[in-house]
């Protein structure tokens, strides 16, 4: 395998443009495992981890652009995620180990395409874009159409991941981020519900939900999203949209869990939802 080591996106896209069946790699800990078990054997990797201009956070007015080599751990360390992006926050917490988030980027992440990474539904309801560059300039598109099947992006042939922008949440908002899986700590997820919910006066008056590892990719629910609109935020509010939940996701079967099992916590952490949102001491973001 010959790794090349770019230091600027001008340079990686050139590398890209002459070796246009390279792989393009930032820390690895996805590429590194699947060519070890040779399930995947690129002869040609562009390395990322030169490229300064990709791992950087910046706060422009209402809004955060992450760099997509910015770590794991990058993220857990930066004040402005952490006070203003607090949910983003909260999935690099519970992401894999210190030592895997140290080299883990959110561009990795994201481009790897597992219905389980744990930072896709967070960014789904923040309303998050990606910033894709080539030899012929930049476009950004939303999050939610950039990964359209498991392992499979809408990255072209010679384009790149380059940031995330992530708009951040205006007024009093309730965020809650949670994920299940097999163990309490550095589990792939076997569900994950992100969820981002404005209350006045006890009604709730903006919601968005986003489910992982329900469906190829992240589930977001309108149909119930829209049903909680105007509802007050109590526990039998949520337990009277469960039917739409289960209706709205796909889960499957598989060596972490049952589709049955998968469905059940769906509808559950909906419920722990309820319970967040009832909770003064939650996590409740306002600016």
């Amino acid at each position: 395998m010959n790794i090349l080591f770019p230091t600027s996106v001008e340079a990686a896209l050139d590398a890209l443009q002459v070796n246009p069946t390279a792989r393009v790699m930032a820390g690895g800990t996805d590429l590194l495992v699947k060519r070890r078990a040779g399930s995947e054997t690129p002869e040609i990797v562009v390395c990322m981890e030169k490229v300064a201009d990709i791992s950087c956070i910046e706060v422009q007015e209402d809004r955060i652009r992450i760099g997509a080599a910015t770590t794991m751990s990058g993220l857990l360390d930066n004040t402005d995620i952490r006070e203003r992006l607090p949910l983003l926050h909260r999935a690099a917490e519970v992401f894999a180990s210190p030592l895997v988030r140290n080299m883990a980027t959110i561009g990795g992440n994201i481009c790897t395409a597992s219905p389980a990474a744990d930072t896709l539904p967070p960014l789904h309801v923040l309303g998050a874009e990606v910033e894709i560059y080539s030899s012929s300039g930049k476009r950004c598109i939303p999050i939610s159409d950039f990964v359209v099947a498991p392992g499979r992006t809408s990255l072209a042939s010679g384009e790149l991941l380059g940031a995330v922008i992530v708009p951040v949440p205006q007024g009093r908002t309730i965020g809650y981020f949670e994920k299940v899986g097999k163990r309490k700590a550095l589990a792939i997820a076997v569900v994950s519900l992100a969820a981002l919910l404005r209350v006045e006066s006890n009604v709730i008056t903006e919601a968005r939900l986003a489910w992982g590892s329900v469906g190829p990719t992240v589930v977001r629910c309108s149909d119930v999203e829209s049903q909680l609109i105007g509802s007050a935020p109590t526990l039998d509010t949520f337990r009277s949209v469960g039917e739409s939940v289960r209706r709205a996701i796909h889960p499957i079967s598989d060596v972490r869990a049952s589709a049955e099992y998968r469905m059940e916590v769906a509808v559950n952490l909906l419920l722990r939802l309820a319970e967040q949102a009832a909770d003064p001491t939650g996590i409740k973001v306002g600016f």
